[in-house]
């Protein structure tokens, strides 16, 4: 008999144990439930029930399996499945509540917040129980640092078969270990990721949020998620300090998780002999640098205002967080190009942030000046270096497989929208901020909008795509190629 090309009863395993602890996660909206007397209780005791009864049932049923080894091919199919079944059920609040009654809106809702894109369709936000808000930011922590690493780090059932889902799902195109076991890397990956959230929830409530707010702006800071209480955003706290707290969390969570494990353990000459890091900070530094002036030509405001609200726009854009304290569509056409771009860029790679990654954007640059180099002298071997190593011609030539379908993906995405009605500034910029899970976008879906008016097949295209960017492409993309079902 023929081995099976994907072993279904692994992957029905994982998803079991993916979807059992969504269903503990939605244990504290329930308490928030209880506390506010809001009338969302039924509504998520009845999805709590029926996210864990499932989860557990297919536990039950694949226990067999437990032990199973989890090969790449599996572990490429079992995390995409297993990010639409979490996307599946995340929606049974919404729905069942009746909060979000459409299921395109609530798929879409609750894609953007697994992916940490933070597009959102609601038109009035504070009207929503406070059970379900938290929910939200809920989706977009557990998707921050990818719910499959959690599961790798809580649970023994997927062994050094882990490895496997990990790369699969860990953001970037590196991958270095903290630890050498997998499971020891992800747990600490999760203590920092619970060490910053905790942090500034504390440092919020010093500066003057109340418990509510601040937990769920920590939640979805240090998820570069960008979903708030508010339907201003982080605007309508309309305090310097809270920004700035935001600001700099957010490009902390924008940072290589491995280099902020470092940090934690006092070796900081690490950060500055990472090339990647030091971009990071030069890009920030230098968009603040530029736009800043334009801000102040265009709008007269005062410096320090604007001084403010672009250090955070830039931030935000570049980490793909998305929040919001001003509206940049504002700023003239250059301003906004300029956040346009920054739609694709992303921060580093091992972090929580979506987009190209800056780690990528520098190597292929190096490349590109060295093929100078290269006509001059044809029969030199130029390497390219990155933290004075060389990398190796394979990373290179992945760095560009990876460009390519990014941008095939967009263009594609691109059209489809256009296709569907919308107008070319719409189009472009739904897409790219689907793909690189950002959030805001340009014209009708800028910072000051929502995503409600988009066509309902748009919406679908636009969760597909933040689940592609979100997994890093070829995750996903994989599974669409005949190479994939071949058994050599």
């Amino acid at each position: 008999m023929p081995k099976k090309l994907i072993n279904t009863n692994v992957t029905v395993h994982v998803i079991g144990s993916l979807l059992t602890i969504m269903g503990v996660l939605q244990l504290p909206s329930i308490a928030f439930s209880i506390y506010y007397g809001e009338d969302d209780l039924i509504p998520f005791i009845t999805s709590t029930l029926l996210t864990l009864g499932i989860g557990l049932g297919l536990k039950y049923y694949t226990r067999s399996s437990k032990d199973a080894e989890i090969k790449k091919r599996d572990g490429y199919f079992i995390v995409t499945m297993g990010w639409i079944a979490m996307a599946i059920f995340g929606t049974l609040p919404y729905l069942i509540g009746g909060y979000i009654p459409d299921v395109s809106d609530a798929f879409f809702e609750t894609m953007s917040g697994l992916t940490t894109t933070g597009a959102t369709v609601l038109d009035d936000i504070e009207s929503l129980p406070h059970g379900i808000l938290f929910w939200r930011s809920m989706t977009q922590w557990i998707g921050g640092m990818g719910i499959i690493v959690l599961t790798i780090a809580i649970l023994p059932l997927l062994g050094i078969g882990g490895m496997e889902l990990f790369v699969a799902e860990a953001p970037g195109p590196t991958k270095d270990k903290i630890h050498p076991r997998i499971k020891e890397t992800a747990k600490r990956l999760w203590a920092i990721y619970l060490i910053l959230t905790f942090s500034e929830t504390i440092i919020l409530l010093f500066c003057g949020m109340n418990f509510f707010d601040a937990i769920n702006h920590a939640l979805t800071t240090n998820s570069t998620g960008g979903f708030s209480t508010k339907q201003d955003s982080v605007a309508a706290f309309n305090s310097p300090v809270i920004e700035y707290v935001i600001v700099l969390f957010m490009f902390l969570a924008g940072t290589n998780f491995t280099l902020l494990y470092f940090g934690f353990k006092g070796k900081f000459t690490k950060f500055w002999k990472n090339d990647e890091f030091k971009w990071y900070l030069g890009a920030v530094l230098l968009l603040i640098a530029v736009i800043t002036p334009i801000v102040l030509v265009e709008t007269g405001q005062p410096f320090l205002k604007v001084f403010r609200d672009t250090t955070f726009q830039v931030v935000s854009m570049i980490t793909t967080t998305g929040y919001a304290t001003a509206d940049y569509t504002l700023w003239g056409s250059l301003a906004t190009f300029f956040f346009f771009l920054l739609l694709f860029s992303g921060a580093s790679a091992g972090s929580t942030s979506g987009g190209i990654k800056i780690i990528r954007i520098v190597v292929l640059m190096k490349n590109g000046f060295l093929e100078f180099k290269k006509r001059l002298h044809p029969n030199a071997v130029i390497p390219v270096h990155l933290n004075k190593r060389t990398v190796p011609n394979h990373i290179i030539y992945n760095l560009l497989a990876f460009i390519f379908l990014y941008l095939f993906v967009f263009v594609c995405g691109s059209i489809i929208m256009t296709a569907l009605g919308e107008n070319f500034e719409v189009a472009l910029s739904s897409t790219a901020t689907s793909l690189g899970n950002v959030g805001p976008g340009i014209a009708e879906v800028g910072p000051a909008h929502t995503f409600s008016h988009i066509h309902p097949v748009g919406k679908w295209v636009m969760s597909f795509l933040m689940l592609f960017g979100r997994l890093e492409l070829f995750t996903v993309a994989l599974l669409f190629t005949p190479y994939y079902w071949r058994r050599n």
